[in-house]
């Protein structure tokens, strides 16, 4: 019974550690070329094994977020090659340029604590308040993409009393809440059967996943989980050469 104590204690302690640093690169408070805590730094912070500390960082590393330079320790990285224009579309433009008729219907909206998926995902203390929202998009009256979105109520406490029966939350957050930097997690996955029941798909259909997280500073704003079928959507990225090609 102790040593599954112990091994749950340095699993949400890896996640912490890992989720903080991410949070310090994501805000800018740690630009590219920013040397982070070394190692032995990191395990007197946190109170944990050195174990702990490496199995954090290592996921960053994979990720591309921070790279390892033998004997002078762990720096944020700097972007290489090329980056992509990162954009945070609204839906509802999304539609009308494609010349079809917008429609959005709230499907269900809860106040609640957070749980321990939201406190890893935004950092979030278990007992904060978080606002869920789940609603779908439609575009000619045929179902354009699910919306599954998280609001951190302590970062934007308007959002308690707004009226999302009418006007979707990412239009909402658009244009009431600044932010400063966001996270863009794209997959292909197939559709669940509440998923296609929602987009009127048959169930195991290609869709595609857009997770997106944002920030105001340090503060998480939003964490939101778009779905589209996979034949009714086209991601567009725009690139530019490094100065370095």
């Amino acid at each position: 019974m102790g040593s599954t104590g112990v091994d749950l204690q340095e699993k949400s302690l890896h996640e912490r550690i890992r989720n903080d640093v991410e949070r310090h690169i994501m805000s800018g408070e740690w630009p590219p070329g920013h040397r982070i805590p070394f190692e032995h730094e990191m395990t007197r912070l946190y109170g944990c094994s050195r174990m702990t500390v490496n199995k954090a960082l290592g996921e960053l590393v994979q990720r591309g977020l921070i790279e390892r330079r033998r004997r002078l320790g762990t720096f944020v990285r700097q972007p290489h090659a090329q980056s992509a224009v990162l954009e945070i579309h609204d839906i509802e433009r999304e539609v009308q340029a494609l010349g079809l008729v917008y429609g959005y219907r709230l499907d269900k909206r809860r106040l609640r604590p957070a749980g321990e998926k939201d406190g890893a995902a935004m950092a979030l203390a278990i007992d904060a308040q978080v606002l869920e929202l789940t609603s779908t998009h439609f575009a000619g009256g045929v179902p354009f993409c699910l919306e599954e979105r998280i609001i951190n109520v302590t970062a934007v406490p308007e959002a308690e009393f707004a009226d999302f029966s009418q006007v979707g939350p990412g239009t909402w957050l658009l244009k009431m809440v600044p932010w400063s930097a966001a996270e863009h997690r794209i997959s292909a996955v197939a559709a669940d059967r509440k998923n296609a029941v929602a987009l009127g798909i048959t169930s195991g259909a290609a869709c595609l996943v857009i997770h997106r997280r944002t920030w105001h500073g340090a503060d998480y704003i939003t964490s939101v989980r778009v779905t589209y079928p996979g034949d009714r959507h086209a991601l567009v990225a725009q690139f530019s050469p490094s100065q370095n090609a």
